[in-house]
């Protein structure tokens, strides 16, 4: 009877009686002593490697996986890429009480500007105090402690997501740049806007003294700040070739929080509108409370808890009711 090459161990059992058969001897009963002690040496040596390699790959499955990949810090490895380019950008935040807005915004703009090989550190300066919200000093407090290793700003609201990789964060040598412009933002559309996110080096921002001051509560500031572009002879400049329109950006604010910042007496109406020809970075006063380098959801940031000081004489609408 042939047998497949793969049945060969087993061919002792079939041939068992044949090889017993005829006169028992000695012999033959030592002989077939013997087989059946190799066999069953053999058949315990193959059963218990087959039961080991089992334990042995059962042990050592959790340690043959590979570890999850480390987060890459890629602003670590930027330092000695020169394909990053020599400047680099502070994110400046003006911000108060809204959380759930930083949590997204945060590690949304590490991993947006690391795709665009933008070196940068996220700066957000939290008012503290009991004043109402002042968007353009809390920017002027974020020029001021933005540090030496930073050479051009980013007048950037929390609530204002790029959603186009198009979208230009690199360094604006030849002027300000516009990047929210009002073809692209989802809600302020008139041609002298400049709020939003806005694009300026130290040294331009230095030139324009800043920001007023004298603006407490939502709105306004830009409109000044855009006088002071012009008078400082500055160019503006604003994307161009993007196509997504109205959608270029994600609007995530909730208007129905702070109403108290949405107000205006009747003062600070007719002040609105006004120049402030000497406010700004030289009669910026200010108290750096407490500063907290943190990560949000591994994108790190600096928090400069912040008082802003207010002149009620000339400003009395700092605490509105």
């Amino acid at each position: 009877m042939m047998y497949s090459s793969r049945r060969k161990p087993v061919l002792y059992f079939k041939e068992e009686k044949r090889f017993l058969s005829g006169k028992c001897t000695v012999y033959k009963l030592f002989g077939l002593c013997m087989v059946l002690v190799l066999v069953s040496l053999l058949w315990l040596q193959l059963s218990c490697s087959g039961e080991m390699s089992s334990m042995h790959e059962d042990r050592r499955l959790p340690q043959q996986q590979p570890p999850p990949p480390c987060p890459s810090d890629s602003q670590a490895s930027a330092a000695d890429d020169p394909s990053w380019g020599p400047h680099k950008l502070a994110l400046i935040i003006p911000f108060r009480e809204r959380f759930e807005e930083l949590l997204v915004f945060v590690p949304f703009m590490h991993t947006f500007l690391n795709k665009k090989k933008i070196r940068h550190k996220i700066i957000v300066i939290n008012q503290v105090d009991h004043y109402r919200f002042n968007r353009a000093s809390l920017i002027n407090v974020g020029y001021m402690e933005s540090g030496n290793d930073t050479d051009y700003l980013a007048m950037h609201d929390v609530d204002l997501l790029p959603l186009n990789d198009a979208l230009d964060y690199g360094f604006p040598e030849d002027g300000p740049f516009h990047v929210a412009s009002p073809e692209l933002h989802p809600l302020y559309h008139y041609k002298t806007y400049v709020g939003g996110i806005l694009l300026l080096t130290k040294k331009h921002y230095h030139m324009c003294n800043g920001m007023s001051n004298r603006f407490w509560g939502w709105g306004r500031e830009d409109d000044e700040f855009y006088r002071r572009l012009r008078k400082a002879e500055l160019q503006l400049f604003r994307p161009s070739g993007i196509t997504t329109g109205y959608k270029t950006f994600l609007h995530i604010h909730d208007p129905a929080w702070r109403k108290r910042d949405q107000k205006r007496v009747a003062t600070q109406k007719q002040e609105q509108f006004k120049v402030d020809p000497e406010g700004g970075l030289t009669n910026l006063r200010y108290q750096v409370e407490s500063r907290q380098e943190m990560t949000v959801s591994g994108a790190p940031c600096s928090v400069i808890n912040t008082k802003l000081e207010c002149d009620q004489e000339q400003t009395p609408w700092c605490l509105l009711a």
